[in-house]
């Protein structure tokens, strides 16, 4: 297993669940995932095989060795078997905050949407704000999802800004919904 650099503890768990740095094995599952959820992600064509090892063996490969990488990776595991990904992207270490990924293997989301979202951001709490001590945490979505806001809300993130019309999505400009949590521990 890959371990970053920049983590003490690089392995967060809540009963069967944890997160544990990306892991190459997941990598075909990932770009599965992505490519059926393409339409809420910032990605603009299907990944491919190809395009998908050589974002691991390039992108991802190189993050564990830095002090301050831009983000940090994991696959979320239930029982050991990998369910979904994410991580902290975007991460700005100046103002201390960072941008919450965060997908799940397709078929879990029709039932285990929210439970799945409330474990996750639990672990991914647990890293930003134990560990790196970042001041604040934040998701950046399509308003596509209104599911996705009622379990980020339900976790007390704090709906901060709604930016108007600020992505194209198939025609149409729709806005971004942002949802925030501060370091209080």
């Amino acid at each position: 297993m890959n371990y970053y650099k920049v983590l003490n503890k690089n392995f967060f768990s809540e009963g069967n669940f944890s997160i544990v740095p990306i892991r190459y094995e997941d990598h075909l599952d990932i770009m599965k995932w992505r490519n059926e959820q393409i339409y809420h992600l910032r990605q603009n064509k299907p990944l491919t095989i190809e395009s998908q090892e050589n974002y691991f063996n390039d992108i991802i490969a190189s993050l564990f060795d830095q002090e301050k990488p831009n983000q940090i990776l994991f696959s979320f595991l239930e029982n050991d078997e990998c369910i979904g990904y994410g991580g902290l992207v975007h991460i700005n270490w100046i103002d201390m905050n960072a941008e919450i990924s965060f997908i799940m293997k397709t078929d879990l989301e029709k039932h285990h949407f929210h439970t799945y979202w409330q474990i996750y951001l639990e672990l991914i709490e647990q890293l930003s704000f134990n560990e790196l001590n970042l001041h604040k945490i934040y998701t950046y979505a399509f308003d596509l999802r209104p599911h996705l806001y009622e379990a980020v809300e339900s976790a007390q993130y704090v709906k901060e800004a709604v930016l108007k019309e600020h992505c194209k999505f198939q025609d149409k400009f729709i806005d971004v919904i942002i949802h925030s949590k501060i370091n209080k521990r």
